[in-house]
């Protein structure tokens, strides 16, 4: 089986694509079968990955051509986690449009023309929801996105609904929470913040929140994400037949609350690096999404999120602190 990570080089796509070789087989329709080949497409090649199955491969996931020669009759899952994060594409409206929107049309479309119906896994998002929100957002919730991010994120769970409708592609968008711890430096998410303020003070770093302590988010560690998509590309066609995004589990936490667990786990010297510091832009953006979703069809569907924010925590000690703090 021949796999296309798009997004391979960031370090959601490298982990994911280090446990499906460390289980060395997927499932398809009741058929699990052995990974041969994994894709890392992105705009730089990474060596992180030494394994004679994967190969990283320097490309432009907007570029229709880059896609054709890429996606073969061969290919039998496309995770596509390309994506301009939503500060950066609320800063720079062109290129948002062209990574989020433009290169997931052009994905789809390459498969189209190749014309064998691969299984494709999206990453959608919280942001795809906005505006007057209930309490506790359900799959069903209308969607009104509140930022150029959001609003791709949206158009383009359509597209992969209707091309699966028409029989193009077997698709099926995971609307991921934030991701939190997540590795490495801050970028240009408006949620950077969400790893930041646990990540540096563990790392002996100051870090500033830039929200209002009582801001709620819905975050979900790297660990758990890597199995949810996973375990969202093994569900048989038949449990997404109705083609709906699945809103996946995660932990509804604040701001506050998530330096309190971070207080009880690491103590209050590491706890006490964490500043705050309003930001408008970050806070209208963040404070736009829902905080609570209702994960009732994921559950069910047997997709798992993390018990708390401190497992959270314990789940980035470990990985990527080696258990040291």
């Amino acid at each position: 089986m021949k796999i296309l990570i798009t997004g391979g080089a960031g370090f959601l796509g490298q982990r994911l694509a280090r446990k499906l070789l460390e289980q060395g087989r997927l499932s398809l329709d009741g058929e699990r079968a052995p990974i041969t080949q994994i894709d890392l497409l992105d705009v730089t090649r990474t060596d992180a990955i030494n394994d004679t199955r994967v190969r990283s491969i320097e490309g432009d996931v907007a570029d229709p051509a880059c896609l054709q020669a890429l996606i073969g009759a061969d290919t039998a899952v496309i995770f596509h986690l390309a994506a301009i994060v939503s500060g950066q594409a609320e800063s720079d409206f062109d290129l948002g449009m062209r990574i989020n929107l433009d290169a997931s049309r052009a994905l789809l479309e390459a498969c189209r023309q190749r014309g064998h119906r691969p299984r494709v896994v999206f990453t959608s998002s919280v942001a795809v929801y906005g505006g007057a929100l209930p309490e506790t957002v359900r799959d069903d919730t209308a969607l009104n996105p509140q930022s150029s991010y959001g609003t791709q994120k949206a158009i383009a769970e359509l597209l992969l609904a209707d091309y699966t409708r028409r029989g193009f592609v077997d698709g099926r968008a995971l609307r991921l929470p934030t991701i939190s711890v997540r590795p490495g430096r801050p970028n240009a998410a408006a949620s950077s913040f969400a790893s930041g303020i646990i990540r540096e003070p563990l790392n002996g770093e100051p870090a500033t929140c830039p929200v209002a302590a009582d801001t709620r988010l819905w975050l979900l560690s790297p660990r758990r994400a890597v199995q949810a998509l996973i375990a969202g590309c093994e569900l048989d066609a038949g449990a997404v037949a109705d083609r709906r995004p699945i809103n996946l589990p995660g932990v509804s936490v604040t701001a506050a609350e998530m330096v309190r667990a971070l207080r009880e786990i690491a103590g209050d010297a590491v706890a006490d690096r964490v500043g705050w510091q309003a930001d408008a832009r970050v806070q209208a953006i963040v404070g736009s999404w829902p905080g609570r979703w209702d994960t009732a069809r994921a559950a069910d569907l047997g997709l798992a999120g993390d018990g708390d924010f401190a497992e959270i925590i314990r789940a980035y000690i470990s990985d990527d602190l080696r258990g040291k703090v």
